[in-house]
């Protein structure tokens, strides 16, 4: 548990600014309590102690705000950042040095048994509001924008945007944790639904550029044979 705290810190300081002293950390980033209450419910958890590891996880979701499973398994380096409305669901994994922001749901779209929440990779970005839902894998170095909603499995160096969720462009492999843009997007992200109707309006131009040039050519006579007589 300590050994994790003390990746966790690294993770805090390393992709928040605002952060100064590790006290200041303790005491004030609720990221930090709701994960390290999670240490301690998973490790309830595992041991058979399952009511106490659900009571101790709502009294950490009611000191912070986030709701993580006990039963979910949350690799080093995990960083929430603000973290108000954080749902983390019982099947959720998420890999090593990834980064989440307030409002984030990972959840089930089923009822049955057995998997039904996200598998993040390592090193995704998930912004403010999103909602990743059901069984579905997101790839490593993934990033998720803000209030996107994503029902498919995203492949790893994607990002992510729109209700649905759409990738919309691809990016380099970062392997380092501190290159990350700041809730899954930047201003040069690329709108899909912009980018379909500025395909049709180029098509819609061409196609007029191409009437205007056949308008402009002459008109020819039809040559053959003249109905009812000879060909000249």
């Amino acid at each position: 548990m300590f050994r994790s705290l003390k990746d966790d810190l690294q993770a805090v300081f390393h992709r928040d600014p605002a952060a100064r002293t590790v006290l200041e950390v303790l005491l004030c980033y609720p990221g930090i309590h709701a994960l390290q209450g999670y240490r301690l419910s998973h490790w309830l958890w595992n041991h058979r102690c399952r009511l106490l590891a659900r009571f101790f996880s709502q009294l950490i979701r009611f000191l912070s705000g986030i709701e993580i499973h006990p039963a979910a398994r949350i690799g080093k380096g995990f960083f929430i950042d603000h973290g108000m409305g954080v749902v983390i669901g019982e099947t959720a994994e998420i890999g090593n040095n990834v980064t989440i922001y307030h409002g984030v749901t990972l959840g089930g779209t089923s009822w049955n048994k057995g998997k039904r929440h996200p598998t993040l990779g390592d090193r995704v970005i998930v912004g403010a509001g999103a909602k990743i839902l059901g069984p579905i894998t997101i790839g490593a170095n993934a990033r998720i924008g803000s209030n996107a909603v994503v029902v498919r499995d995203v492949p790893p160096n994607s990002t992510v945007v729109g209700i649905p969720g759409r990738i919309v462009v691809g990016h380099e492999l970062h392997d380092h944790p501190v290159l990350f843009s700041s809730y899954g997007q930047n201003g040069e992200m690329p709108d899909p639904v912009a980018r379909a109707v500025t395909c049709l309006l180029d098509q819609v131009r061409q196609m007029d550029q191409r009437i205007k040039e056949l308008e402009k050519m002459p008109e020819q006579t039809p040559s053959g044979p003249v109905e009812g007589g000879e060909a000249p």
